[in-house]
């Protein structure tokens, strides 16, 4: 599918950004193992979240979806999933793949877990060594750093002190859903905080985690008290996507309406606050244990900045349209540390700064990161997701903000923003139309 984005007056108006995928994903898994209902509201209906709904299925879950983002789950208990008779097909989530090999690595059953293609072409080293630390028996294509995952029943799991040499909430969130089958307490050591999101659901749960410093320790879990309710909150990398466009894109003002703030993941607000974006946060609430807030971003002057060191895990995701940003910031921005984004859907340093070249973009590609010199001024073109959901919503942005862009491969953003699309219509619309 491609798509073709007009170059936007102003944008202007409210928009309620979808549901958090991480959250969306940890709820269904957890809910899962629990033995009383739990109802999910404003539920990520995306490819990537009903990837994980389906594989819970597959085990013996029983869902319903009421309605459009809401689900009615019904576990079977800690220890009630059942030994599915097909291969867990995780789509493209690494975030469905991961965790649920935490999870199953704790089961008495035989299962195996894969993907498309590039989740197959993803690592999985990470997960597998320090899960077969455990105990855990899991076996892979190419000297177990690949999917397809066959996991066996263990013996049985023990608890480990970890330390990890890269921060990463997924790997993480799967040692500490193994933890839960463990004999004893499992420690992980961060080298920064990444996204706490497991950390908060867990504890919902009733499962007892605790935090010192960089050190997150889970203790055995006999069983998992549900919520009644979960409440999503918006996902801040959905509306990244808006902070960055209304603020580069002169006269536009935006709310965008119950968003996560997280402290884990609001890196994208502090660093282009840093830069000179007007941001404001209101109207501040909880949402069981996520803390949430309305966003309201005006149309400001940006400078460069160094994006570097323990901010990185916080804004992960957000890095290809903090790249836009970049690009009509005054100055010099760097960014470091982000190695990471070579192993997502795509390889999105390389692809970031192949695709907005070819809108006349000027970004020197480093090995962790980007340099770029602003402003600059962009042109119209053609451009490639790379079949990546955030290359082609931060291609957007910038179409948005210079003479306008066709993405190929866009329909893409189903995996996190299905109606991404809609909302830029929209807002161009209630701002009076595109340029």
């Amino acid at each position: 599918m491609k798509e073709v984005v007009k170059p936007a007056r102003k944008l202007a108006g409210e928009i309620a950004v979808p549901g958090d995928k991480s959250i969306s994903h940890r709820s269904v898994m957890l809910a899962g193992l629990a033995d009383s209902p739990v109802t999910i509201c404003n539920f990520l209906a995306s490819a990537d979240c009903l990837s994980t709904v389906a594989c819970m299925q597959a085990l013996g879950v029983k869902v319903d979806r009421p309605g459009e983002d809401e689900l009615a789950i019904l576990g079977n208990g800690l220890y009630g999933l059942s030994e599915p008779e097909e291969v867990l097909d995780a789509g493209n989530s690494g975030t469905t793949i991961r965790l649920l090999t935490g999870i199953l690595a704790g089961q008495p059953f035989f299962s195996v877990l894969s993907g498309d293609g590039s989740l197959r072409r993803r690592p999985m080293a990470r997960v597998i060594t320090p899960l077969s630390k455990m105990g855990c028996r899991i076996y892979g294509r190419e000297g177990s750093r690949y999917a397809p995952l066959a996991i066996v029943p263990a013996d049985g799991i023990h608890g480990i002190d970890y330390t990890m040499p890269v921060a990463s909430a997924q790997v993480k969130s799967a040692l500490l859903f193994a933890g839960m089958f463990a004999d004893g307490p499992t420690r992980i050591t961060e080298p920064y905080i990444s996204r706490d999101h497991s950390e908060r659901m867990l504890q919902t749960f009733g499962a007892k985690v605790t935090r010192s410093g960089l050190i997150v320790k889970i203790a055995p879990v006999q069983e998992l008290s549900a919520p009644r309710t979960i409440d999503v909150p918006g996902d801040i990398s959905s509306a990244a996507f808006w902070l960055v466009a209304a603020t580069i894109i002169p006269g536009s003002r935006l709310r965008l309406t119950n968003v996560g703030i997280n402290p884990t993941r609001t890196g994208i607000i502090d660093i282009l606050r840093r830069m000179g974006a007007d941001i404001e946060i209101t109207n501040q609430r909880q949402a069981g244990e996520e803390p949430v807030a309305d966003l309201v971003v005006s149309a400001a002057e940006l400078s460069g900045t160094t994006v570097e060191g323990e901010i990185i895990p916080r804004l992960i995701d957000e890095i290809p349209v903090l790249a836009v940003a970049a690009l009509f910031a005054k100055g010099r921005t760097v960014i470091s540390g982000a190695e990471e984004l070579r192993v997502k859907e795509t390889d999105r340093l390389k692809a970031i700064t192949l695709e907005l070249a070819k809108m006349g973009a000027r970004i020197e590609e480093t090995v962790d990161g980007l340099i770029i010199d602003g402003p600059q001024r962009l042109e119209a073109a053609v451009c490639q997701s790379h079949d990546d959901h955030r290359m082609a919503m931060a291609l957007a942005i910038a179409g948005l903000a210079a003479g306008g862009v066709e993405i190929e491969e866009a329909a893409c953003v189903a995996i996190s923003y299905p109606r991404f699309f809609a909302h830029i219509a929209a807002l161009q619309e209630a701002a009076g139309g595109s340029r």
